[in-house]
């Protein structure tokens, strides 16, 4: 089961992976990078977009394009040419920014928001408080909050069901699961806490509903997690910080892992060029066909 560097992205922080069936490739954004990435495995062909600006999200649209999550705005874009913003999300609260987005099985996209955790320059800052929350997009334009709780760093939206959703709080080191009733999130409780390996970060399911999760800051690994939340599986992954996953290739076969490199030293990146990159692994299970926006 071990891992395979099989593109040397280098991003910076690769984020948001998503397997296009129709174009069989996967497509990411690296956030300080301002770019979104595909890479289709067959051919080992890359493709990189610059985007002008921080894009910290991405998922698939059923007319064929592609919706993301930029900073402060939800917007369309077609693989091509410029992004054209929909909505702003949180007006009213500046100094927050989009981080995860995933079209979810009602066809919108679910979206969370944080505490800016980076400055102009590209250098890190201080999370100081938990502003974060998570909204529904729709496909009739409407942009809604989905729960009171506040989040210190939104990651991980999966639907073991249609009435369930799986999401974490990176801050917290925890997974949680809702209920989604009359169009809110309701019931949370705690599928696992305080793991002591990294941070839980990006996730996808597969076939059995078993949620794979990725340990950024230095977990270096996935987690695999039944849907009561018990550690099924440990994949180690020689990078230190597993950013998002998702099964793709025939049959959704392979598990593919983006990472970053963010904060890490010149010395241990001199050591370690792979940080960044892009891995595949085998796990003896296969996914779910990503959902599209519409």
């Amino acid at each position: 089961m071990d891992a395979e560097l099989v593109h040397d992205a280098r991003n910076i922080v690769g984020e948001s992976l998503v397997w296009d069936d129709r174009r069989r490739r996967l497509v990411w954004v690296d956030i300080i990078g301002r770019s979104i990435h595909a890479f289709e495995p067959e051919t080992r062909r890359h493709e990189i977009w610059e985007i002008g600006r921080r894009v910290t999200s991405i998922g698939l649209r059923a007319d064929g394009g592609a919706i993301v999550g930029l900073e402060r705005h939800i917007a369309f874009w077609d693989w091509e040419g410029p992004v054209e913003p929909l909505v702003e999300v949180e007006p009213d609260m500046p100094r927050n920014r989009l981080n995860e987005g995933v079209v979810g099985p009602d066809g919108a996209f679910w979206v969370g928001t944080m505490h800016n955790n980076i400055a102009d320059d590209d250098s890190p800052l201080d999370i100081p408080e938990a502003t974060g929350s998570i909204y529904r997009y729709a496909p009739d334009g409407s942009l809604k909050r989905m729960t009171e709780d506040r989040f210190g760093i939104t990651n991980t939206f999966v639907w073991p069901d249609a009435g369930t959703l799986v999401t974490a709080d990176t801050l917290q080191n925890a997974l949680f699961a809702y209920r989604i009733e009359e169009g809110r999130l309701t019931g949370r409780h705690t599928l696992l806490a305080g793991f002591e390996r990294g941070l839980p970060d990006g996730s996808c399911l597969d076939a059995e509903g078993h949620v794979w999760n990725a340990r950024v800051v230095g977990g270096s690994c996935l987690l695999r997690l039944t849907p009561a939340g018990v550690i099924a599986r440990i994949a180690d992954l020689p990078c230190s910080w597993p950013t998002s996953c998702a099964f793709g290739g025939p049959g959704l076969g392979t598990l593919f892992v983006t990472s970053a490199r963010f904060t890490m030293t010149s010395d241990h990146l001199a050591a370690n060029p792979q940080e960044g990159g892009l891995f595949a692994l085998q796990v003896g299970a296969s996914g779910q066909q990503a959902y599209r926006f519409g």
